[in-house]
């Protein structure tokens, strides 16, 4: 199993923990329910994150969801957002995805209570990135496996596109990767379908098809 484990950055920093709380709980629900999970996702102790996935096509994009839908929360569309609710801070998240066995001791507790390699490499590559936002993958180095090199490669480059989009187009990424035409996105945003256009050119396309890409290499 590809296991998944998420981590607040600079969680001190947010003016309402509840409420961001209430965001990663939200989040984790949209994204649970649009990818297939091979454990569902779920918070685990102080402001930890954790799932699995059959894949590492989704446990990648699972954490590149997750990042946009926080975002979407934070900075939502101005057609949607409105003026007497208080929209969260943005949450910013480091993610640690591993690779290996999984020995769950009980499935009908909230967090699911389990060890084993799986989440030891997750942890590994967690740790990797201090106390930085950013992607790793950790995973044994043999035939079977994906190569941590290039995955992590892929993790870096993919992560490095998404920093330079604005808010604006970090929600049309999201949009696309659910797969959303140009002209829905146009509607959504309150904007002509030429600006989205310019907008996909400059790098939301970009990541959108560079993660499907990976997905079938």
């Amino acid at each position: 199993m590809f296991t998944v484990i998420g981590d607040i950055v600079g969680s001190r920093n947010l003016s309402d923990r509840a409420q961001a709380q209430r965001s990663v709980v939200t989040t984790l629900s949209r994204v649970g329910a649009s990818i297939p999970v091979a454990q569902r996702l779920e918070p685990t102790f102080g402001d930890e994150i954790q799932g699995g996935f059959q894949t590492i096509a989704h446990a990648t994009l699972a954490t590149l969801l997750i990042r946009l839908e926080l975002a979407w929360l934070a900075h939502p569309p101005p057609r949607s957002a409105q003026q007497d609710t208080k929209t969260p801070d943005l949450i910013v998240m480091r993610f640690g995805i591993g690779q290996g066995d999984v020995r769950v001791f009980e499935i009908d507790t909230q967090p699911i209570r389990q060890d084993g390699p799986g989440w030891h490499t997750a942890r590994d590559a967690i740790d990797a990135l201090g106390k930085k936002a950013g992607t790793r993958y950790v995973g044994p180095e043999n035939a079977g496996a994906p190569s941590q090199a290039a995955v992590n490669a892929f993790l870096i480059a993919r992560d490095g596109l998404v920093d330079t989009l604005n808010h604006r187009q970090q929600r049309m990424l999201l949009r696309a990767l659910h797969g959303d035409s140009q002209k829905a996105i146009a509607e959504l945003e309150g904007i002509s379908e030429s600006a989205v256009s310019q907008a996909f050119a400059r790098g939301v396309s970009a990541v959108r098809d560079a993660q499907c890409f990976f997905g079938k290499a």
